[in-house]
């Protein structure tokens, strides 16, 4: 079947789902699926005037499967429109599936580079696979014509995706997740002269997990910033610590210096983008007047999804920025700036005390809302103080343990449990959320920290209230918007 054909048959499927899927948990400024399931952002490019994200998708069902590349394109960041799929699986080298990959702008096209993937069995089994580098090229970002392979994994080497390129020092640079025959997580390194003929005889490895337990690293990207040298990814494997690394998997990044040609000399220990319970695949592209920005899944493996029964799963965090704070070397990743083009009635919440064991509605329909909230934690005595959405959500401060806690109980789905971050040695506390119809993005303190967790609140169960337990919370202040449906539908 031709690539059109398949196209077509894929954008049937989706325009046949889409009118039976239920919007009751369907998000209003954020990107998810037309119909069908979502995962990770790929591609993700600035290129003719659009930003483009490209997405794994699979049109023919909620479920995980045969992926395609789904496609969404915004002038701000914003607002967003969905349009047919850009990609879709059949030809030899990528019949089960296009996986995630990367874009780069070359002689005004489009050169997207992705993972071809096949089972070697009858039978789906991740132990028996065979996974390329390919490459499509547009025009104009949205028609595709296939390539083919461009580069095929080194021998002792099965899983082997998510390519990574761009251009430095007059060569082409392309880095992959892989995982070699010890199970050992590492990203490997190819160059060329030329975008379209890659020698895959001659690599190195980049870098390698140092931990035994991590046993693939994938969806990696690489790239300066400031004076640095960053590398993203999401490792798998890692075990629990304490409170950290409690997902399924994790990403995060590395901060380093490189040379061509050289291995990477890491400078940090690993740092996860996101706290929450659901973030995962982060992939990090230019904006047009240069900041670095990144989106990822807003889900996480392995764990119930609630709209799967909707007929649609799946979406994307909100846009976020990637900074190096020089003066202390931290990490910081605030929301875009550009969010702010879509707030509408604005509330303001003066300083004020919640007094002991009671609580101030804020919102009587929390839905699509930007809050922003100042606690002054040196006046606070509550042992436990913050916000409670409905019966199944609370975004609150644990005085005893000193640490900023995001708590879901959702038994309905068999959804529940908390994540959580160590409050920092200062006077006051600044969140930043929006809310969305099935999640919330915490930003703690303009980004030093985030928790991002989908939330599942019945119709009438979303009510937004300050709470305080056993003690006085103090509000310094607090700013409220409701915010505009950004998504075409």
């Amino acid at each position: 079947m031709l690539h059109e054909e398949q196209i077509e048959e894929a954008n049937n499927a989706v325009l046949a789902i889409r009118k039976t899927i239920d919007k009751e948990y369907y998000p209003l400024y954020h990107i998810a699926p037309y119909a069908g399931s979502m995962n990770a952002p790929c591609g993700m490019i600035y290129f003719k005037g659009l930003y483009h994200v490209f997405y794994q998708h699979n049109p023919f069902s909620a479920d995980w499967g045969l992926m395609h590349w789904g496609h969404s394109t915004s002038e701000d960041m914003v607002h967003w429109r969905h349009h047919p799929i850009a990609l879709a699986p059949g030809d030899d080298w990528d019949r089960d599936g296009c996986f995630s990959g990367s874009s780069v702008v070359y002689d005004d096209k489009l050169y997207v580079f992705y993972s071809g993937h096949h089972w070697l069995t009858d039978v789906a089994d991740n132990t028996q696979i065979y996974q390329v580098q390919c490459l499509a090229v547009s025009e104009n970002g949205f028609n595709f014509e296939k390539r083919g392979i461009v580069v095929k994994p080194p021998a002792g080497f099965s899983h082997f995706r998510d390519p990574y390129v761009w251009f430095q020092d007059g060569r082409w640079w392309m880095v992959c997740g892989a995982r070699d025959s010890k199970d050992q997580g590492q990203l490997l390194l190819y160059s060329t002269d030329d975008l379209e003929d890659w020698d895959d005889s001659t690599y190195m490895i980049l870098a390698k997990s140092e931990d035994r337990n991590v046993y693939m690293w994938e969806c990696p990207g690489f790239f300066p910033l400031q004076c640095h040298q960053i590398l993203t990814l999401s490792p798998q494997g890692i075990q629990p610590e304490d409170y950290a690394f409690r997902n399924r998997y994790q990403t995060g990044l590395l901060i380093g210096a490189w040379k061509p040609n050289e291995i990477f000399n890491v400078t940090s220990k690993f740092k996860e983008l996101d706290l929450g319970h659901d973030f995962y695949g982060a992939q990090v592209f230019l904006a047009r007047d240069g900041r670095r920005i990144f989106i990822a899944w807003l889900d996480m493996w392995d764990t119930n999804m609630p709209t799967k029964r909707h007929h649609w799963a799946g979406m994307q965090s909100l846009p976020r920025v990637l900074l190096v704070d020089e003066a202390t070397g931290k990490i910081r990743t605030p929301p875009v700036k550009e969010l702010e083009s879509i707030r509408s009635s604005y509330q303001y919440l003066t300083p004020q005390v919640v007094r002991r064991n009671s609580q101030l509605r804020l919102l009587a329909d929390c839905t699509a809302y930007e809050v922003r909230i100042l606690f002054d934690i040196e006046k606070s005595t509550a042992e436990k103080y913050g916000l409670w959405l409905g019966k199944g959500l609370e975004i609150f401060v644990d005085a005893q343990c000193k640490r900023l806690v995001v708590n879901r109980h959702y038994p309905d789905y068999v959804i529940s449990g908390y994540r959580s971050y160590a409050l920092p040695a200062q006077a006051s506390l600044l969140l930043h959320m929006f809310f969305d119809r099935s999640s919330v993005e915490v930003f703690v303190n303009d980004g030093e920290a985030v928790l991002s967790t989908r939330v599942y609140p019945a119709r009438k169960d979303r009510v937004l209230s300050i709470f305080a337990v056993n003690g006085i919370a103090h509000v310094s202040r607090g700013d409220v918007w409701a915010l505009n449906q950004a998504i075409m539908q």
